[in-house]
């Protein structure tokens, strides 16, 4: 070999081998970010890999103070009955006293049974107390509509996993024979939803006092995140009115390919005390969304509630780039407390972390 040759592989090589591990140094990287952004980079290429459902058949929702319930009836293409159904109300709970103690105030006029089912364990197999068993005074305003059903859990081992959402659907299973043993029968009203998904009071009595409604409706909610001072959308559609038959059964997926417009609220994570987020952030049945300890950290929670932003630091599911961007940063604050439940209102110095202003939340 020449030796003009040799020289310059000689100052080649050092080159080379820098670009090398410049290269390898930046696929590494780049594989870290993956790994470690994995779930915000799939839910950015949602619109990609994913496509929405059918869209629903929305009902039009007409409603004013002091309008007759046959007129409001005939609005919807429906007629009126000579009398009202009965009406379940049917929730799996938690731990969402306040929420519930709201929802039961407005609904109570017109709800023949409150049906509740608890277990002394999370979706996710932890123990917990039953919030509801041990807080049943503060229901008493409600005791004789009241059936209340306790399931025993499935507590998980230390370093087992537990499916969250069987355990949920155990729940679901349980509900069918509670809704039985409460008295429902055909052609009555069954309401299926979480305990925070609260249809307002003129949505209940409409479907009670109304004939033709379909068999099976879901009820649009206007959605909140925390409070009702941060509005995200009318995303909400799981909650659903059935009219009770043979073939009825408890569920919180869609049934449906109708749905009622703007039927009552939709407050998820809408808790008084800051250790209230960390039991859901762990108990529910997404709790595989807590990528990180420092995500149950009080100080971190209580800023996220006050900026309306991402408590697991996710993107928005959206199925197109549009909705996807648009919903991207903070909620937008709303200084409106009109058209919520009546309850709220008449009891403000109770319920102050549920309303504008109010985002800072107590430790318990």
């Amino acid at each position: 070999m020449p030796l003009q040759t040799l020289r310059l592989s000689r100052r080649s090589s050092p080159k080379f081998v820098f670009i090398i591990l410049i290269l390898a140094l930046f696929l590494s990287t780049c594989l870290v970010g993956i790994f470690t952004h994995c779930q915000k980079i799939a839910y950015f290429f949602r619109p990609l890999w994913d496509k929405p459902p059918p869209p629903f058949s929305r009902i039009p929702h007409f409603y004013a103070e002091n309008v007759s319930m046959d007129h409001l009836c005939r609005l919807h293409g429906w007629s009126v009955r000579s009398e009202p159904r009965s009406v379940y109300d049917a929730i799996i709970f938690s731990n969402e006293l306040d929420l519930v103690e709201i929802r039961w105030h407005e609904l109570k006029p017109y709800v023949t049974k409150f049906v509740i089912i608890e277990s002394n364990t999370t979706f996710t197999g932890i123990p917990k107390p039953l919030y509801f068993a041990s807080n049943r005074a503060r229901f008493a305003f409600a005791e004789s509509q009241i059936a209340y059903g306790f399931l025993p859990g499935h507590s998980r081992s230390p370093g087992s996993h537990k499916n969250p959402f069987k355990l949920e659907s155990e729940h679901r299973m349980a509900m069918n024979l509670l809704i039985r043993q409460a008295g429902i029968q055909f052609d009555d009203i069954l309401v299926m939803s979480d305990a925070d998904e609260i249809p307002s009071p003129h949505t209940i009595k409409l479907l009670q006092w109304c004939d033709e409604i379909p068999p099976v409706l879901h009820l649009e909610l206007k959605h909140y995140m925390y409070s009702f001072e941060f509005p995200v959308d009318y995303s909400s559609w799981r909650a659903s009115a059935h009219i009770y038959g043979p073939l009825t059964q408890y569920r919180h997926s869609r049934m449906s390919n109708i749905i009622l417009s703007d039927a009552g609220w939709h407050c998820s994570f809408c808790f008084r005390y800051l250790q209230d987020f960390v039991f859901k952030m762990t108990a529910y049945s997404h709790a595989d969304r807590v990528k990180k300890k420092e995500f149950l950290d009080h100080r971190r929670i209580q800023k996220l509630i006050c900026k309306g932003d991402n408590l697991f630091d996710m993107l928005p599911e959206e199925y197109s780039f549009k909705e996807l961007i648009k919903k991207m940063g903070s909620i937008p604050r709303s200084a409106s407390a009109v058209h919520l439940p009546a309850y709220l209102i008449e009891n403000t110095d109770k319920y102050k972390f549920l309303l504008p202003g109010g985002c800072v939340r107590e430790q318990e």
